[in-house]
């Protein structure tokens, strides 16, 4: 602070930062290099997926709407047979190596992919859609999860409350990058090159990884029972994300959260994709409207993660927030029920998609800040991948059995609502668990009560 008459002292460069940033959330001395890393880790990742998901899904409309299930079905295998390698990885390699390993293991896939698609001719266009169709449906979950893994592995329960949903906005940043670029690009840009950007922007995921890593041990996290240091393999069985999520009520629990949204958000996938294939004839013009409608999403999600996810759950807490996201599931469903038209089936998926990332998402993170390492990516892992994918293949079959029923979107959304009411007291009970456990610095290993 500057006397009378006198000249100001200079500020530091983090002062300013976290002067211009506490406008935006409550950022504490010392995170805001955490922060930065974090954002432009997500960011990249997103960008990455984002460029590559409008060009899934059309794949996916081209190969058939009625083959949908059957590519679900080859998601949630190839999920079952990389869940293993990946918790090996986790078992035998520190963090600084097996993130790394994991996002050049799916960069060189995408590269495969380019030069598959460069060299197709027509003949070989839908079987290289629909096994990429399969593959971005793994990669998705797969890098997101690692990212969040990492963050969960960096921050504490206290300051995930704070930072999460910030952090959530480079992800929505990220993906209104790749679906503008997708948008945009689709029209006039070959595929295949579109698909060597995304592969260049996972190298970039690489290097905010380590930054990030590089500064975990200056934010001082009070270590759950049972954990060991980021630096050190964690050790363990590779197949721990499978038993340790069994023998816990509350991962049990969580993997309840992630099965019912996954089941109502599939419902909801299929009616957009019927809604695609029938409204636009050309390749190209699909492709852009799945981009527009993520561009729309991911608008919508920035304001509300700038400006709301952290009052919201400062305010009203961890359960409540993660009730949210089904309490609109089960009014929107009710809504189609009566009313199943096209714009309302539109609106309904960007106000719910847009809910899920700015407010379920990073909320639903905090609920891995109280679990060891060990969970944190074995069992996290294993829930958001092959637990979600389970949860699209109910999705996917239960819609095509309705279908097969004669009925439509009204037996759909009727079917959806009582899902999302179990959802919603799902939502409130891990709320009142994951508390519990903040307070009680419990280790959830083995034979914590429920």
């Amino acid at each position: 602070m500057s006397g009378l008459g006198g000249a100001a002292e200079p500020v530091p460069a983090e002062g300013r930062s976290r002067s211009w940033l506490g406008r935006l959330v409550d950022v504490r001395p010392g995170e805001v290099p955490a922060l930065a890393w974090s954002w432009a880790y997500i960011f990249s990742i997103l960008a990455a997926y984002y460029v590559l998901r409008p060009i899934r899904d059309q794949m996916g409309i081209a190969g058939g709407i009625e083959n949908l299930p059957w590519l679900f079905t080859g998601t949630l295998i190839g999920m079952l047979a990389l869940n293993v390698p990946f918790a090996w990885l986790v078992k035998t390699l520190p963090r600084a190596r097996f993130v790394p390993l994991t996002y050049r293991f799916f960069a060189a896939n995408i590269l495969v992919f380019a030069v598959s698609l460069y060299l197709a001719g027509p003949e070989g266009d839908v079987w290289i859609g629909r096994a990429f169709f399969i593959w971005l449906s793994i990669f998705n979950l797969f890098v997101v999860s690692v990212f969040w893994a990492t963050v969960v592995d960096v921050f504490s329960t206290e300051q995930g409350k704070r930072l999460f949903g910030f952090i959530a906005a480079g992800a929505t940043l990220g993906a209104i990058a790749g679906s503008a670029t997708t948008a945009i690009l689709a029209r006039d840009v070959p595929t295949w090159a579109l698909l060597i950007g995304a592969a260049v922007l996972l190298e970039a995921a690489v290097f905010s990884m380590r930054g990030l890593a590089r500064l975990s041990d200056r934010l001082h996290q009070r270590p759950v029972a049972g954990d060991v240091a980021p630096a050190d393999a964690i050790g363990g069985s590779a197949f721990a994300g499978i038993t340790r999520t069994f023998r816990s009520l509350y991962l049990l629990n969580i993997g309840l959260f992630l099965l019912l949204f996954s089941v109502t958000s599939t419902f909801l996938y299929f009616e957009q994709a019927k809604i695609a294939k029938e409204s636009f004839a050309n390749r190209g013009a699909q492709t852009a409207f799945f981009a527009s409608v993520d561009l729309l999403v991911n608008a919508l999600t920035l304001g509300v993660q700038f400006f709301l996810t952290g009052r919201i759950v400062r305010r009203i807490g961890v359960g409540p927030s993660l009730a949210l996201l089904p309490a609109a599931s089960v009014l929107g469903f009710a809504a189609l029920a009566v009313s199943p038209t096209i714009s309302a089936i539109v609106v309904f998926q960007v106000l719910r998609r847009a809910g899920n990332f700015a407010i379920a998402r990073p909320i639903r993170e905090v609920l891995f800040t109280v679990v060891p390492r060990e969970d944190r990516y074995k069992a996290k892992n294993f829930l958001d991948t092959v637990v979600y994918r389970t949860g699209d293949q109910i999705g996917a079959w239960s819609f095509a059995g309705i279908g097969a029923l004669g009925l439509g979107s009204t037996a759909v959304a009727v079917t959806a609502v009582p899902l999302s009411i179990a959802w919603l007291l799902n939502s409130l009970w891990l709320g009142r668990k994951q508390e519990e456990r903040q307070r009680r610095g419990e280790d959830p290993s083995g034979g914590e009560r429920p």
